[in-house]
């Protein structure tokens, strides 16, 4: 099982980052904490001290266009926010 689908670039999550050492991940629904924690280890290198999920579930939107109203679903998934070790981090654009 791929448990980090991508990493949660945003405006938050970089300044988490750097304050208080915390990165954020699109991770796999059915991963638990203990997995997830071993996932980021073995890919990053890191030590991670903490691990925080949230469950976001899929929302219904809708539009309205000529034709009719359109109506659809945004696709659920699972966010964690780990805390790493004082003196570690992750860099995330290395490699551009």
């Amino acid at each position: 099982m791929n448990i980090i689908i991508k990493p949660v670039i945003t405006e938050k999550m970089t300044e988490l980052g750097e304050k208080l050492n915390r990165f954020g991940f699109i991770v796999d629904k059915r991963a638990n904490k203990i997995q997830i924690k071993n996932a980021i280890e073995d890919f990053y290198g890191v030590d991670v001290v903490a691990v925080n999920t949230i469950n976001y579930s899929g929302k219904e939107k809708s539009r309205f266009t000529k034709r009719g109203a359109i109506t659809g679903r945004t696709n659920s998934y699972k966010k964690a926010i780990v805390t790493l070790a004082e003196g570690e981090t992750i860099d995330f654009y290395s490699n551009i």
